[in-house]
């Protein structure tokens, strides 16, 4: 293993050390303002269930901004897949709750590979290509919802109880969320498939000259992405039972922002899977634990502003500083 390998590491696990602190912290002074943010049935679940679909729709972005691109229509994708898991129930009465859970999930894929087909042959950049299929695909939910919504009331028990069952005292939602979490970041680090998605972000140009296959994987990242978020969708409409057009807004950047702080380099080629999700269970444990500490809702927004913005600096400053010291690593045994 190189030194720089060794270097990038260091700080990866360094990153997800500080978040973890910092995670602590916001749950120590939530918890000593109001002992139920923590030691109640309901505090402890929601402190483990609130973050899950972010979870999950942060990993895919994780993979995509891991290979130098964005993917900014993830929230459409959510709220349209959450719609069409309450349509199937309604117009497909006794439809299997597995094969309504794959159907999201591949109807979320579909809405990814789009994507990925668009970036990659028309060599458009992710951001404005996202940025238009966010437009269109919300556009698409609001007509086809209209002013009309799913009510728990269509969907039928054994779905709902997903969004409220627990195992050990684990929101069901959590563990979905987690093993999902697992098998991604697994492959990520031990497979060649995984290892070149870091490869591409690092330096595409160079990709391409090593033969590997860099529209595929730009296509793959963005179909995972789009089945991770058509997943969350599912799981959406099993955890708040009401879904409307409105459904999943605002989650593409708040799946970027948890990505960034946890460590996933904008700039594409460094971050792990695991700081992206812990970077989620921060930003949705700080949104819950400021406004019990008596802090106006404009400075829980300033304050993952500033998360991300340090996080992005912060990645600056540790590529400068590694770029130097392999410059004068190189003149040294030159």
């Amino acid at each position: 293993m190189s030194a720089a390998t060794s270097y990038l590491k260091s700080l990866g696990k360094a990153r997800e050390l500080g978040i973890v602190i910092a995670l602590l912290l916001v749950i120590a002074a939530a918890t000593l303002r109001n002992p139920n943010f923590l030691f109640s049935s309901d505090g402890f679940r929601d402190l483990l269930l609130t973050p899950s679909l972010l979870l999950l729709v942060a990993v895919g972005q994780a993979v995509v901004i891991i290979t130098r691109n964005i993917d900014l229509s993830v929230s459409s994708v959510v709220g349209l897949s959450a719609y069409l898991t309450g349509r199937l129930f309604i117009d497909v009465p006794g439809i299997p709750i597995v094969a309504v859970i794959l159907a999201g999930a591949a109807f979320g894929a579909v809405l990814g590979a789009i994507n990925g087909l668009l970036i990659a042959f028309a060599r458009v950049p992710a951001l404005v290509i996202t940025l238009g299929t966010m437009y269109i695909y919300r556009g698409l939910n609001v007509a086809w919802a209209g002013s009309s919504r799913i009510n728990a009331s269509d969907l039928p028990l054994g779905f709902r109880a997903l969004g409220t069952q627990q195992v050990l005292g684990i929101p069901v939602l959590t563990i979905i969320a987690v093993v999902v979490l697992v098998i991604v970041a697994w492959y990520l680090r031990n497979m060649r498939g995984g290892r070149e998605f870091y490869a591409i972000g690092s330096d595409p140009d160079a990709a391409h000259l090593y033969g590997l296959k860099v529209t595929r994987r730009i296509v793959v990242a963005f179909v995972l992405s789009g089945a991770l978020s058509g997943l969350a969708g599912v799981l959406f409409a099993a955890r708040y039972g009401t879904v409307s057009s409105a459904a999943g807004t605002g989650w593409e950047l708040q799946a970027i922002g948890a990505a960034v702080i946890g460590g996933v380099a904008i700039a594409g080629g460094v971050g792990t899977l695991w700081g992206a999700a812990l970077g989620a269970f921060l930003l949705m444990t700080i949104n819950r634990a400021l406004p019990i500490l008596g802090i106006h809702d404009f400075w829980s927004r300033a304050v993952v502003g500033v998360l991300i913005i340090g996080a992005i600096v912060l990645d600056r400053v540790l590529a400068v500083r590694q770029s130097r010291r392999l410059v004068a690593e190189r003149e040294e045994t030159a």
